[in-house]
């Protein structure tokens, strides 16, 4: 796919889902094509370059995980050690989780207690030191390395075995590890290092569905190392080709052993149904299509999409940025499939809705409730499932300034069962549209738990 190709698949997936502006990067059999379309902001908008800085969001995790395994390769960590061994202050909810949980748990979100806590805990160098004091206020859901729960905390203490072990702030080690070596110059975390150059804001509906900027712009510094790199699509890119290949940066220098960064992409950890992939490997997701493993994470920050992938065996990689949000996870979604087949042949189809009969279904009916988010299942006439999610008023507390929060009503998604596939739905329409999940039985055989966008939500009532 060529940059031409390239710029007119942008343009009308922008247009399509009310996307003010987006970036994408295609590297092929050693090819790479760049496109950009539209504006950083609709309140001051300028054109966006292949250097525009973007939030990454979650891909910031992929960063995290690799230096641990650059710290594990010198001695400096163990994967299966206890995070106690680094981090010995680390107090939890549950006395035996806090002494067993490892740094692999933490990294293949498998550690159990709630993971979406955003409190601010201030923007100096012992902010992730003060909010790993906090998570003693987490419930411990399942004990670690028992279920799969997308754990956003667990990765800012994974960012504080870094610091504790470097005896660096996250960010400065990051620069060190990683950014440095591979040549990676436009990728930042703080505020003061974006403000200079040209940069996206969020875009998010406002109450009437009229798209308007999103504040606040930047997470809390602990944020970090959850999702708190802000980078180009050009970095991005090369980001993404450094894991498909043999470990050495642009210059040659070895940054990661060939072997190390193969076992990133290993499974650790199966999650069949999953809205993100198939299993886990070490701070990456994996996914099947079409016989090949398709190697990648998304990242979501206030009204900014990110979308980073690659397929190994085929010498492929894509990375799209976006500044909307929903719209920007659709596009982002459509794009990849599009430029898979474009450059592959290779097919990511979305698996098809069926109805149920209602006796079927209503065994899923309930409230689904955990940190952060809150869920009601309900059978329709159709044959299918609507799910209303409510956005959790302690969240919205936590992500804006007092009195800044918007007020927002809930959003209800249709979905279907998919057919051959116990208790696995997928969403039938909307942005959330092809992304799938599953409900969880006891071992009484009873529906105990719905996994909703990688996240273990308990049953009310079980």
């Amino acid at each position: 796919m060529n940059d031409h190709e390239l710029h007119g698949l942008l343009t009308e997936l922008a247009d399509e889902f009310d996307v003010p502006g987006v970036a994408a990067g295609v590297w092929h059999l050693g090819k790479t094509s760049f496109a950009c379309h539209g504006v950083t902001s609709i309140e001051n908008p300028l054109p966006i370059d292949v250097h525009t800085l973007f939030q990454a969001g979650s891909i910031g995790k992929t960063f995290t995980a690799t230096a641990l395994l650059m710290l594990a390769e010198t001695g400096r960590v163990g994967l299966d050690a206890p995070v106690r061994r680094y981090v010995p202050e680390l107090h939890l909810a549950d006395a035996t989780a806090a002494a067993e949980v490892t740094l692999l748990q933490l990294l293949n979100h498998t550690a159990g207690w709630e993971g979406d806590f955003f409190a601010d805990t201030g923007e100096g160098d012992d902010a992730l030191a003060r909010y790993v004091a906090c998570l003693d206020e987490l419930e411990q859901r399942t004990p670690p390395g028992v279920a799969f729960s997308y754990n956003n905390a667990a990765f800012c203490l994974a960012g504080r075995v870094i610091e504790s072990v470097t005896g660096e702030p996250y960010e400065r080690a990051i620069r060190r590890l990683i950014l440095r070596p591979l040549g990676l110059r436009e990728s930042f975390f703080f505020p003061n290092e974006i403000m200079t150059r040209r940069f996206v804001v969020g875009h998010k509906p406002s109450p009437d569905d009229a798209l308007q900027v999103a504040r606040p712009w930047a997470l809390p510094r602990n944020g970090a190392p959850a999702g708190g790199i802000v980078t180009s699509i050009v970095d991005l890119l090369a980001w993404a080709r450094f894991h498909s290949g043999d470990g050495r940066g642009a210059n040659g220098v070895r940054v990661l052993s060939e072997s190390g960064l193969r076992a990133m992409r290993d499974p650790t950890v199966h999650m069949s149904g999953s809205a993100f992939g198939d299993a886990l490997g070490i701070g990456w997701i994996l996914k099947d299509i079409g016989g090949a493993r398709l190697v990648g994470h998304d990242g979501s920050t206030n009204g900014q999409e990110a979308s980073l992938s690659f397929l190994p065996e085929q010498d492929w990689a894509l990375a799209v940025m976006t500044n909307a949000s929903p719209g920007g996870l659709a596009l982002n979604r459509i794009a990849r499939q599009r430029v898979i087949a474009a450059c592959t042949g290779i097919v990511e189809a979305d698996p098809e809705p069926v109805s149920a009969v209602p006796q079927t279904l209503s065994v899923y009916a309930g409230e689904y409730r955990a940190r952060g988010m809150r869920c009601q299942v309900a059978v329709d006439e159709t044959g299918g499932l609507n799910f209303t999610l409510h956005h959790d008023p302690e969240l919205l507390a936590q992500m804006f300034e007092n009195g800044e929060a918007p007020s927002s009503q809930p959003a209800t998604l249709h979905a279907g069962l998919v057919a051959g596939y116990a208790d696995r739905y997928v969403f039938a329409s909307g942005p959330a549209q092809g992304l799938t999940g599953t409900f969880v039985r006891n071992a009484d055989g009873r529906v105990c738990a719905l996994h909703l966008f990688g996240r273990r939500l308990p049953r009310l009532g079980e």
